[in-house]
């Protein structure tokens, strides 16, 4: 098991400790190479939830812009996208994030009308989605919408993924897991919310409870109820501490079971023979 623990250490990236003001930095400059790279981006698009990861990723970005906009007199923006499914229990935490993050441009695109339809064609077609596969078509919804306002405003997506969630699978495969880039792949949960309060986050949204909250059967439930383990253990086992047996276990399980959750689409020359 300890030898599984290494291999999945070295694929996560995640360093035993940072230093948050390093880490943040290393980030905005690797988005920065980015944008410089590829002339046709001027914005760059993300979902606001009100959640840690979204918060810390949107503030990293709008500095980010504010930056290059400094040094190139440029015309860059990010623009914040709220996505609702009709009302959000925790809408006031979200307006809180986009206060802090004050993005460029702000946009609000409720997804449940979309997500209705497609339900309903689906039911008219013979197939009927559980509550949990209706949380993944909103979650593919609300990327899908993230994607045209990129596409409308010569933009990238970004994605919040980091590697407490990569190494789980807890995302919606071609949904929250989509995205052009993933800038805070190398983090685990405690690192982001590091990075969160040197950047002077909220300290309700720094320590707010993660959740999902797909699925209408189970309003707002934990991550760490769904995932039947802490983040504390998830960021222990990716900083190479020892863990509890059955903890050890729930993760590694999680990493293998999901493993097509992190790889590209093959084609007949790079499935392994």
């Amino acid at each position: 098991m300890r030898d599984l623990q290494s291999i999945i250490m070295k694929e996560m990236h995640v360093k035993p400790m940072i230093d948050p003001q390093k880490e943040f930095e290393e980030i905005k400059g690797f988005l920065k190479s980015y944008v410089k790279a590829h002339s046709f981006v001027k914005s760059l698009v993300l979902g606001i939830s009100g959640g840690q990861d979204s918060t810390l990723l949107g503030k990293i970005a709008q500095l980010t812009v504010d930056e290059l906009n400094n040094e190139e007199n440029g015309q860059y923006e990010f623009i914040a996208v709220r996505l609702p499914y009709g009302e959000q229990f925790d809408e006031q935490d979200t307006q809180d994030a986009l206060d802090f993050i004050n993005p460029s441009k702000r946009i609000t695109v409720n997804i449940k009308p979309a997500v209705t339809a497609s339900v309903k064609s689906l039911n008219e077609a013979g197939i009927e989605l559980t509550d949990f596969q209706k949380g993944n078509e909103k979650a593919r919804e609300r990327m899908k919408v993230q994607y045209s306002v990129a596409a409308a405003n010569s933009g990238i997506v970004l994605g919040t993924d980091h590697s407490a969630e990569n190494i789980t699978g807890f995302f919606t495969k071609f949904g929250d897991g989509s995205c052009d880039i993933a800038p805070l792949f190398g983090l685990n949960k405690r690192q982001g919310k590091a990075i969160l309060k040197y950047l002077g986050g909220p300290d309700h949204l720094i320590n707010k409870v993660p959740t999902a909250d797909l699925e209408e059967d189970k309003p707002a439930l934990p991550d760490e109820v769904a995932l039947g383990v802490t983040y504390d253990a998830i960021d222990n086992f990716l900083e190479g501490k020892k863990i509890s047996e059955h903890d050890q276990e729930v993760i590694q399980q999680h990493f293998v079971r999901n493993a097509h959750k992190r790889e590209m689409p093959y084609n007949r020359f790079t499935w392994p023979k």
